[in-house]
């Protein structure tokens, strides 16, 4: 826009309280910070002395960020936000963003349950005692604080540093909060707005980080929780139950509301959490692709990052498809899902004698041992093969077991529909779209969740079978399954559509039938129907991944206080493993062939190895700046995403591929060579000797130098350069290849994956 088309930002917001009769929204509004006049104390009040001239109410300003994000999110109407927009002083207007969550034995699996002797050179004593000190920051939706796992026996004094507190609210008193959970805080005006109504109104929603939905209560105690004896989901997977970092403290940000997590509450949270003082940020929540500097979580983890804080999101929910990533930027720990080695079986035998398995967590009384009349597809309602509210006329399924299709609505929701239609069981099959991936609930009425396969011969026999009968039956909790783990078909996969050169999702960790805390205030399908009531509960999704990453990223910064949190990411994913406990390459759910990076990132994590990877890839702020500055992003952007007015980038990358990343994602694009160097620290023992081997596809040539690293001292820095040469005439277009670049020596395997793809025909 032309200079004298432009306004300043004073004189622009007097214009506007005429227009304020429009309908409004919520906007976040990004600010150059530095332009504050200096007759105006702080930031906040530069905004909202001119935001109350808006209009007649007081309203307007829902937050003010001065960390995370410099700016404020303001209820405005679509007027309002396009002349802020021609302000000098604005960098940019956007409209509030929903975005979603994501949503035992874990830690044995993991290679943690070890209360005495030595992790990696570090005594299990002296790591419980270290890990007092870091903080574990979750947003979701709050904390059911009365849960055993956030139980402080015997732990010490709050660290002095923790600026947090425990909010009050009509159902949440600061009593509440302890020594193991030291904060909890709540952030709703983005909902308010959102939900047709003024923040200042009150919603029927409790404005307090109580947890009712059950998510939030999960994912930190899957973090951080306590040890739990005797924890179970109704009688299934009994044990102890306890977090990723047991001895580390939760603060708790509550930024999800019924209807979503909203991008002004979580910017809000994230704000609060790093001036905290949180150490860890868990973040099992996001929303759709988009660049960096339009993206809230990547522009508040940018700061975090920044100030040494750790940010772990999930990958999201939406595989098998390609390219269904969220959260990709690279200073976050993008985490996917895979299996545990446990299962609950359940039985459906069919009256043709074949008896089928697949999964249930059901735990009432049962069918009893008489096989009953089987339907399917009933009826005159086309949706009945799906079981979607009121599509099923109960004449039909009557006192019968009914075959669902899984896909539309909710899995338990399912079984809601035929219970409510007088049906007995159900059968809930997996179509194309879920393919083998079987996830276990806690259905309302007896049962069984299969595969595609089985679900395909399961309908065949309904519908060909002049009298088809079932009989349901419930195989409890089964241990040390073979193969695990495998990757869920529902983890979003890559590519990354955002930056293709910067390989993800980075790693894969539990994320399947994981039990952990839970909310009392509801039951454990969350139907508004299941009135059972558990401490505990099983759930799946990155969701549950995300938080086990948390965790141990907490461990790491106990271990290693010194770390940044690149140097604990890369330790995290240069020690994943890529071979199952059948000592197979990892394999995918959706259709049992065998995985790749874009599925599993650099493999599933291996915590033991990861507290000392013998070397690390670190990266500084100055490198994502450079990074950044080598996206053709416009400098406003880049200032936008790291907030120093400063920043010029001079320094940037030929190729954002060369950011010093644990992994490779090489796109040949019209180039048949690329060319990449690394920098590795020796973060080991003085003396260290690497050697390097590779493993690439037939059509690409992979040349290292030098093919031999000498550390001489702890801490000590040396490069390598890789030169990727695609070779003439093969035919790659839509294809993608990978490979792998491993420096080792007899005490260390530093492992990094390859993805190669070709973007157009190359001459």
């Amino acid at each position: 826009m032309a200079a004298e088309a432009r306004f300043g930002f004073a004189a622009l917001l007097l214009l506007l309280p005429c227009l304020s009769a429009m309908a409004k929204q919520t906007y976040i509004v990004q600010m150059n910070h530095h332009s504050k006049p200096s007759s105006y104390a702080t930031h906040h009040d530069w905004y909202s002395a001119h935001l109350q001239s808006l209009s007649s109410t007081e309203d307007s300003l829902l937050y003010t960020y001065t960390t995370a994000y410099h700016g404020f999110a303001a209820s405005l109407d679509s007027e309002q936000a396009e002349l802020l927009r021609q302000s000098d002083s604005v960098l940019g207007v956007y409209e509030d963003t929903l975005y979603t969550l994501h949503t035992t034995r874990t830690p044995e699996f993991l290679g943690l349950e070890m209360e005495s002797g030595l992790w990696a050179g570090h005594s299990t004593q002296d790591l419980n005692q270290a890990s007092n000190d870091v903080i574990v920051g979750v947003l979701d939706t709050g904390v059911w604080p009365e849960s055993k796992s956030f139980d402080d026996a015997g732990m010490p004094e709050i660290p002095t540093r923790w600026r947090g507190q425990c909010e009050s609210g009509s159902d949440f008193a600061t009593s509440l909060c302890n020594k193991k959970l030291i904060g909890a805080r709540s952030f709703s005006k983005g909902f308010h707005m959102a939900s047709g109504g003024s923040f200042m109104r009150k919603s029927k929603e409790a404005e307090s980080p109580r947890d009712r939905d059950g998510h939030g209560t999960h994912t930190s105690s899957t973090a951080a929780g306590s040890h739990v004896a005797n924890a179970s989901l109704l009688g299934y997977a009994t044990g102890t139950a306890r977090g990723m970092a047991p001895h580390a403290r939760v603060a708790a940000y509550k930024v999800c509301w019924s209807t979503g997590c909203f991008g002004s509450d979580i910017l809000a949270g994230m704000d609060r959490a790093i001036v905290d003082g949180v150490d860890v940020l868990s973040l099992s929540l996001g929303g759709g692709s988009s660049p960096y500097y339009r993206d809230t979580i990547a522009i508040g983890a940018f700061t975090a990052m920044e100030r040494g804080i750790f940010v772990s999101c999930s990958a999201g929910n939406s595989g098998p498809s390609k390219a269904s990533l969220a959260n990709t930027a690279p200073w976050i720990m993008t985490v996917g899902a895979g299996t545990l080695d446990r299962d609950f079986p359940a039985y459906a035998l069919l009256g043709n004698k074949k008896r089928f398995t697949g999964v249930s967590l059901y735990s009432g009384t049962g069918m009893g041992n008489k096989p009953v009349q089987l339907v399917y597809n009933k009826g005159s309602n086309s949706s009945s093969n799906l079981c979607l509210p009121g599509s099923l006329e109960p004449e039909h399924v009557r006192g019968k077991v009914v075959v669902c299709d899984r896909g539309i609505n909710a899995r338990v929701e399912k079984g809601g529909v035929v219970r409510a239609a007088g049906g007995i069981g159900m059968i809930l099959a997996n179509t194309a779209a879920s393919g083998e991936e079987l996830v276990a609930d806690s259905h309302l009425l007896p049962a069984v969740a299969v595969g595609m396969r089985v679900g395909d011969l399961i309908r065949e026999y309904v519908q060909h079978d002049s009298n088809p009968t079932a009989l349901i039956s419930f195989g409890g909790t089964v241990l040390n399954v073979r193969p695990s783990p495998i990757v869920a078909a529902f983890s979003s996969r890559g590519p990354n559509l955002v930056t293709p050169q910067i390989l993800k999702p980075d790693v894969i960790g539990p994320g399947v039938n994981i039990l952990a805390g839970w909310s009392e205030s509801i039951g454990p399908t969350g139907l508004e129907e299941d009135t059972r009531k558990s401490q505990f509960n099983i759930m799946s999704g990155t969701s549950m991944s995300c938080p086990h990453i948390s965790g141990l990223a907490a461990l790491l910064k106990a271990a290693h206080p010194d770390w940044s949190p690149s140097a604990i990411k890369s330790a995290l994913m240069t020690t994943a493993y890529t071979q199952d406990n059948t000592k197979s390459p990892l394999k995918d759910a959706a259709d049992g062939s065998l995985s790749n990076p874009w599925a599993h990132g650099s493999g599933h994590v291996e915590p033991q190895k990861a507290l000392s990877p013998g070397l690390v890839y670190d990266i500084s702020t100055d490198d994502y700046v450079a990074f950044l500055c080598s996206l053709e992003y416009t400098l406003e952007h880049v200032q936008a995403i790291v907030k120093k007015p400063n920043v010029t980038c001079s320094r940037k990358y030929s190729d954002p591929g060369q950011l010093n990343y644990p992994s490779f994602s090489v796109v040949f694009g019209n180039k048949r060579v690329v060319r990449y160097s690394r920098e590795l620290t020796n973060v080991g023992a003085a003396g260290s000797i690497y050697r390097v081997a590779v493993t690439g596809p037939p059509m690409v040539r992979i040349a290292v130098k030098p093919t031999r690293l000498v550390f001489k001292n702890v801490g000590e820095k040396q490069k390598y350069t890789v030169t990727f040469v695609a070779n003439k005439g093969a035919d790659k277009t839509a294809r993608s290849e990978f490979g792998s670049i491993v420096w080792q020596n007899p005490q260390h395997q530093v492992k990094s994956p390859i993805a190669f793809a070709w973007t157009q025909l190359i001459d």
